[in-house]
C-alpha cells in the first residue's frame, strides 16, 4: 500500500508540477479537457498533487522530515530561535531579495482554484455524487486556505484570488495587496466550509485529508492568527474571533474521542505510524523508495545543539521551575541535568555528553537530540546517510491539546471565557498524564498555577507575560520541541528579542564542563568566551562577529521581493513593500 500511494503521488507530480514563475499557469493542458474530470477517481488523483513539495513550493506543510538530504521543518538546524545554540547563529534577513519565486508564489492557490472550479462544474452522476462534489470542493478550499495561511504568515497583506485566472487577465492578476485580516476572514470561510463538507473518513486513514485533519490544522492556523492580531495589530475583536475558531476546532478533535496519547518518542521514531492513536496525519517513508536523513543527524553526525535556555525551561519532576524546586540537582554534570526532571527531557536528549574532539557525532553544546532516533535500526544501513525510513507526524493530537490550552488562555485576555481547570484537564493535564511522562496535575489559583498544593511563579518569567500564559507557552515549547514551531511562535507573540544572543546569553551556552575532565576536546571549544577559563559553559558562538542582535521588528514579516514590485509597476500597480523594508 505504501508503495502504491507513493507511485500515485509521484505520477501526479509529473503531471502538475514544473519550474515556473509565480504568475504562470501550472501545466494543465493534459488535464484541462473533458476526459480527466469525469469521475471521482480522477479527482482524487489530481488532489494528491497538493500533498507534495514542488520546485515552486518547497515549504509544503506536508513535507515532514523532507526527503533524501533535503530536510523538512523538523530539527532542520533552523536556529533562528532560542532552542538552538549553533557556532554561527542564523541571521535575520538583512536586505530585500532580488527574487524569491518559491515564496512570493501563487501556483498552489491557482491550482486549488482550478481544482475547485473543475469539481464544481462536474455533473452529478453515479461517477460523482453531490456529496462527493461538496467533499472535494472542501478539500480544494482546505488547501487554498492552508496556502494562504503560509503566505500571510510570511508577508502579511497578500492579494486574494478565488478563481483560476488566465494569463491575459492581467488586470486581476496584478492587483494591490488585500489587508491581512480580510484574507484571513476568507481563509476562515474556507476552513468552515471544509469542516462541514469534508468526509470523516476518506482515502487511507492518516495519509489523506479528512474532517479531523482539517480541524487540527484549523486549530493551528487560527491560534497563530488570533495571537498575531492581539500582539501585533492590537485588534482584540479579531483576536477573539480567530481564537474562538482555534479553540472550537480543537474541541471538536478532543470531543471526537478518536485520538489519544501513547509513548512520546514513538511518534517521532516509528517505522510505521499506521494506527498510532496520537497521529492525525503522517507521512510514510519506505526503505529504498522514499527516505530521509533526520535520524542520521540524531545518530551519526555532528549536531547543532540545544541551548542552555531550552534545557532549563524543562520543569523539575515535581512540576516546579528548576529555580524553585528542591529536586533540581544543578547543571554541573549531564546526570544531574537529567535527574528529577520532566521525563520529556530524557525522551528528547541523549543521556551522554557529546563533546567535539571526543566523539564524531558531537553537539555544539554537548546536549544531543535523540527525539527522532530509532535505536533498532541505528546501526543498520537504513539508519545511515539519507536512507532513514522512519515515518513522520504531520499533525498530531499533542499539538491540538497545546493549541486548545493556549487559545483558551489567550481568549480570557480579549473578552472570551475565563480559563478554567476544566480547560486544563482537557489539554495540559492530558499531556502530563501521558504514559511514561506522569507529571503532576496543574490547577489554577487566581492568576497563578498551582501544582502539588504549591502556588508558584517562575522567577525567570518574562515580566511582560502573565504567569499563566508563561507556563502554557512553556508547555508548548517542551511538547513541540524541534518540530518547527518555535520561530513562528516567537513571531506571533512578538518576542523576537528572545533570539538575541547578547541580551540572552543562555541561548549561546551549552553544558558546563571542566577542561581537565575532557583532555581530548576540540581546541575550538570556548568556555564563557574565554580561552583561558578552565571550567564553564560551552559557548558555541564565541567569535564577536557571531553575535545575533534583535533590533528591528520589520523581520516579523518577510520583504516583498524586488522583482515583483518592478513587475507590478510595469502593469500600473503599486505593490507596497512591508514596513521597515522600504
Amino acid at each position: 500500500m505504501k508503495k502504491n500511494i507513493i507511485i500515485i503521488i509521484l505520477c501526479t507530480i509529473a503531471l502538475v508540477s514544473c519550474k515556473k514563475d509565480f504568475l504562470e499557469k501550472p501545466p494543465l493542458d493534459q488535464l484541462d479537457d473533458e476526459t480527466f474530470f469525469v469521475n471521482e477517481s480522477n479527482v482524487r488523483t489530481f488532489a494528491y498533487s497538493f500533498y507534495v513539495k514542488t520546485t515552486t513550493h518547497p515549504d509544503n506543510e506536508f513535507n515532514a522530515y523532507g526527503s533524501g538530504n533535503t530536510w523538512g521543518a523538523f530539527f532542520s538546524g533552523q536556529s533562528l530561535n532560542d532552542d538552538f545554540a549553533p557556532g554561527t547563529p542564523t541571521e535575520y534577513t538583512r536586505v530585500v531579495p532580488a527574487s524569491e519565486k518559491t515564496k512570493w508564489n501563487f501556483e498552489v492557490v491557482r491550482r486549488a482554484n482550478y481544482f475547485i472550479e473543475k469539481v464544481q462544474s462536474m455533473p452529478v452522476s453515479d461517477k460523482m455524487s453531490d456529496e462527493a462534489k461538496m467533499h472535494w470542493t472542501g478539500i480544494g478550499r482546505f488547501f487554498r486556505g492552508l496556502e494562504y495561511y503560509s503566505l500571510v504568515k510570511r508577508y502579511g497583506d497578500i492579494p486574494w484570488f478565488d478563481k483560476a485566472l488566465a494569463e491575459n487577465e492581467s488586470d486581476e492578476i496584478y492587483r494591490p495587496r488585500d489587508p491581512r485580516s480580510s484574507v484571513m476572514d476568507k481563509v476562515l470561510e474556507d476552513f468552515k466550509y471544509a469542516v462541514q463538507n469534508v468526509r470523516v473518513n476518506d482515502g487511507t486513514k492518516g495519509l489523506t485529508v479528512n474532517k479531523y485533519v482539517v480541524l487540527a490544522f484549523m486549530s493551528r492556523v487560527f491560534l497563530f492568527e488570533g495571537t498575531w492580531q492581539k500582539y501585533h495589530e492590537n485588534n482584540n475583536e479579531k483576536a477573539k474571533e480567530y481564537l474562538e475558531a482555534a479553540k472550537w476546532a480543537a474541541t471538536q478533535v478532543i470531543s471526537s474521542n478518536i485520538y489519544s496519547l501513547g509513548n512520546y518518542r514513538s511518534v517521532f521514531s516509528s517505522l510505521d505510524l499506521t494506527g498510532n492513536p496520537e497521529v492525525i496525519m503522517f507521512r510514510q517513508y519506505v526503505d529504498g523508495v522514499l527516505t530521509h536523513n533526520l535520524m542520521t543527524y540524531n545518530n551519526k553526525e555532528p549536531q547543532t545543539g540545544a541551548s542552555k535556555d531550552l534545557i532549563e525551561s524543562y520543569l523539575a519532576s515535581d512540576g516546579l521551575p528548576i529555580k524553585i524546586s528542591n529536586l533540581y540537582q544543578g547543571d554541573r554534570t549531564i546526570v544531574n541535568v537529567m535527574a528529577n526532571r520532566d521525563p520529556r527531557l530524557s525522551e528528547t536528549f541523549a543521556p551522554d555528553l557529546r563533546i567535539s574532539g571526543e566523539i564524531s557525532n558531537y553537539s555544539t553544546t554537548g546536549y544531543a537530540s535523540r527525539k527522532f532516533l530509532n535505536e533498532s535500526i541505528k546501526d543498520q544501513n537504513s539508519g545511515t546517510l539519507a536512507l532513514n525510513p522512519t515515518d513522520a507526524p504531520i499533525i498530531r493530537y499533542g499539538e491540538v491539546l497545546v493549541n486548545y490550552a493556549e487559545a483558551s488562555a489567550e481568549l480570557a485576555t480579549v473578552g472570551g471565557d475565563a480559563l478554567s481547570n476544566a480547560d486544563l484537564d482537557k489539554s495540559i493535564n492530558v499531556l502530563r498524564s501521558r504514559s511514561g511522562i506522569n507529571m503532576p496535575r496543574l490547577t489554577l489559583e487566581g492568576d497563578k498555577f498551582k501544582v502539588n498544593g504549591i502556588v508558584y511563579d517562575d522567577p525567570d518569567r518574562d515580566p511582560t507575560v502573565p504567569s499563566v500564559i508563561w507556563e502554557i507557552r512553556r508547555e508548548r515549547r517542551i511538547e513541540l520541541v524541534f518540530e518547527g514551531f518555535r520561530w513562528d511562535d516567537l513571531r506571533r507573540w512578538k518576542k523576537g528579542e528572545y533570539t538575541d544572543t547578547e541580551a540572552n546569553p543562555d541561548i549561546n551556552r551549552g553544558m558546563w564542563i571542566k577542561k581537565s575532565e575532557h583532555p581530548n576536546m576540540s581546541a575550538s571549544i570556548i568556555l564563557n568566551k574565554d580561552q583561558n577559563v578552565t571550567e564553564g559553559y560551552i559557548t558555541p558562538a564565541w567569535n564577536t562577529q557571531s553575535v545575533r542582535r534583535f533590533s528591528n521588528p520589520r523581520v516579523y514579516l518577510s520583504p516583498v521581493p524586488q522583482d515583483q514590485i518592478v513587475l507590478y509597476k510595469e502593469h500600473g500597480v503599486e505593490l507596497k513593500q512591508n514596513p521597515g523594508w522600504e
